[in-house]
Formats: C-alpha cells, sequence, structure tokens
C-alpha cells in the first residue's frame, strides 16, 4: 500500500508544480476543473494498481492526467517507458504498430489510472498495449449530476451531448479531432472517436480489447459508430478481435461473437451498470469493482487475462497480423486467487478461430526524441526517464 500511497502522492505534486503552465490556456476552465480532476486521480489509485507505474512515469503523466483522447503506449513492467501521444499520426510514428492490444479504463479516467490498467494488460500478454485517455471535463461535471459515476451503463447517451461545453470553452485537442462529419462526432465523446478512429486505421493489428468499467462503455459505443460507418471494416476486425470485459456487461456489435464478460463475486457497482439480459462468463471469487492488488478484495486483471488468453484462438484470415503471447507466470503465485478454467465456464458466444500458435516476437518501441509542439492545456512536454 506505502508504493500506492507514494505514486499517487509524487503525481499529484508534479501536477501542482504544472498547473501555471496549464492556466495560460483556459484558466477559469482548468481552475474550475482542477480539484475534481485530483480527486479523480486519488479514485484510480484506489481502483487501479497504480505501483506498477514508476515514478518517472508518474511524473511523465502528471501534467496529462485529464488530456482526454490522448493515446499512450505502456510496454509490460521492467521494459520501455510509456510513452504519450497527441495524435493517431504521432501514435503510428512512435510504434503504435507493435501493440496487439488496445485498453480502455473508467473509474476516474486519468490517465494515471489508465497507464496502470493497460500495464496489467500487457504484463498478461507480454506485449505494449495502447490505451486512450478518457479525460475530465464539464461534460463529465454534468453527467455526473445525474448520477454518472452509478447509472453510467444506462446514460450512455448523456455525456457526448454536453462535450460542446469542453469545445466551447477551449478544451486542448487530442486524438481523433480531425473529422469529417461535424454530425457525428457532435454526438460522440472524444474518447469514443479516438478509439473508433484507432479501429479503423488499417495500420494497426488489434487481437485484444479490454476495458474496464465504464471503459466498457467507449469501446462499445466506438464499435457500434464503426459498423454503422465501415461495415466491411468492422467486419474484418471481428473475425480476429477477442473483446474482454471487466467490471461490467456491456452490448457489443452482434458481429463481435468473440466477447468475454468477466465480473467480480462482490460486484454490485458493477451490476447495477450491466446489461441484464447478457450472462457473465466468469464471476471472480471474492472480488469486488477494483483491481488494485494491494486491497483485498481485488479482481486480478493479469492472472485472470492470462487464464483467459491461455486458451484464446486468433483468426485465420491474418496470420501475418501480431498474436498475443501469454506470459508464463510462476508457480509459487499461482495460489493466490483461484480463476474457473475455461472448461468450467458456460459460453455464451460460440468461438470463431484457432488456438495461439506463435509467441508475439518481442519488439521495443523506436528511440525518437519527443516533438517540438505547443503543448498547452493538459498535455505537457515529455520528461526524461
Amino acid at each position: 500500500m506505502f508504493q500506492t500511497a507514494f505514486t499517487l502522492t509524487l503525481t499529484q505534486f508534479a501536477r501542482t508544480l504544472s498547473l501555471p503552465e496549464r492556466l495560460q490556456r483556459s484558466p477559469l476552465r482548468n481552475l474550475t476543473l482542477e480539484a475534481l480532476r485530483q480527486r479523480n486521480t486519488a479514485l484510480d489509485a484506489l481502483f487501479y494498481d497504480v505501483k506498477v507505474i514508476t515514478p518517472d512515469e508518474a511524473f511523465y503523466l502528471s501534467g496529462s492526467l485529464a488530456a482526454e483522447g490522448s493515446i499512450m503506449i505502456v510496454p509490460p513492467s521492467g521494459g520501455a517507458a510509456i510513452t504519450l501521444c497527441e495524435t493517431l499520426e504521432e501514435f503510428a510514428l512512435r510504434g503504435g504498430g507493435n501493440a496487439p492490444a488496445l485498453a480502455i479504463a473508467g473509474i476516474g479516467g486519468s490517465a494515471l489510472g489508465a497507464a496502470a490498467f493497460a500495464r496489467n494488460v500487457a504484463d498478461a500478454i507480454g506485449a505494449p498495449v495502447a490505451v486512450v485517455v478518457s479525460g475530465y471535463g464539464l461534460a463529465d461535471i454534468v453527467t455526473e449530476a445525474f448520477g454518472g459515476h452509478f447509472f453510467f451503463g444506462h446514460l450512455r447517451g448523456l455525456r457526448p451531448v454536453f462535450e460542446m461545453l469542453d469545445d466551447f470553452a477551449g478544451r486542448p485537442k487530442f486524438g481523433a479531432t480531425d473529422k469529417n462529419d461535424g454530425e457525428t462526432a457532435s454526438r460522440t465523446s472524444l474518447d469514443t472517436r479516438t478509439v473508433r478512429a484507432l479501429l479503423a486505421d488499417p495500420r494497426f493489428s488489434f487481437r485484444l480489447l479490454a476495458g474496464h468499467s465504464k471503459g466498457n462503455l467507449v469501446i462499445s459505443a466506438a464499435l457500434h459508430d464503426l459498423y454503422k460507418q465501415d461495415q466491411v471494416r468492422a467486419e474484418t476486425l471481428a473475425k480476429r478481435l477477442k473483446n474482454v470485459t471487466i467490471g461490467t456487461r456491456i452490448a457489443m456489435p452482434p458481429i463481435f461473437t468473440d466477447v468475454v464478460d468477466i465480473i467480480g463475486e462482490w460486484d454490485w457497482f458493477g451490476e447495477m451498470n450491466s446489461r441484464p439480459f447478457i450472462s457473465t462468463d466468469q464471476h471472480i471469487p471474492h472480488a469486488w469493482h477494483h483491481t488494485n492488488t494491494d486491497l483485498a478484495g481485488h479482481l486480478p486483471v493479469t492472472r485472470v487475462l492470462k487464464e483467459i488468453l491461455a486458451d484464446a484462438t486468433i483468426s485465420q484470415e491474418s496470420e501475418a497480423a501480431p498474436t498475443l503471447h501469454v506470459v508464463a507466470e510462476p508457480e509459487a503465485s499461482k495460489a493466490e486467487t483461484t480463476v474457473p478454467r475455461s472448461s468450467e465456464r458456460t459460453t455464451r458466444r460460440p468461438a470463431t478461430i484457432d488456438k495461439v500458435k506463435e509467441a508475439f516476437s518481442e519488439k521495443t518501441l523506436p528511440d525518437i526524441p519527443p516533438r517540438k509542439t505547443d503543448r498547452s492545456g493538459e498535455m505537457q512536454p515529455p520528461k526524461p526517464h
């Protein structure tokens, strides 16, 4: 628990140091939201395994905790440092094509919580993971006023309606902002648009989608939008994508059949926000909604994903795309949490693809110096690690 507290304290301290620079743009908006963003970061420190984020990485992310739509490349523990990207082009330039998985976190929407969740996923597959920051803006304040934290699964259309407030207040633009269809953009959150753009881009070959809590809602909205706009691309993705939802059960487009819904045995919060007509594939014994391994009742993301992906399958049509590699874990740690094997579960959706045949080759992100751009607002210049 000490490491969690240390990481949170360091992040908040570094965040305070960067406040004057962020106030140079949209000072009223940033001052209004800063206390709530700090609160959400503390929530993420409780709900996510933030101790897997190194002090250097926590300092690096501190100035961009609420940069909605920004993309991070998170390698496994002990590997390269986290890379923060403003746009899809920068994501591709910095090695985004090497990431076989895309993860979306929920709860507070901070970059710290998103990075921690993505690292748990990266440790399970032994490869870099892309993650989109949900952020926290004026739209989230209004959504909270309607009970958004407790009923996010049933208020999916509310937050995008108020996204115009953030645009009007001068929100910095990150992620997928160059949309030609203004009508769709105005009705969709920036994090959802960015996830949809990543999935629609043929340069990226994601094999796994992993979401936690509200992040599953973002994934669902992005997949539904993609299916409406580009049915051919959606069908191509459906043949190779495995979708793992953690903490909530959210309806995906019918063509995405390889979906595994996981929820804790004691997770009343997740059940309250889940679709009742969707059955749970795995109930994790003695687990609640949080994934922080420092706290009792946590849902062990890395361990659960290893169990699922041990029997995972890949598409026959995309043999050239990177495959998922399940990292072997020490025998001494296997007794910590018992997760039901796939043979003991009731399969909700039929499997449509073959077993994993070869490990994902180890690749390191290219050492590309940061671009010298104007990072006013919530994004800060990368700091050396």
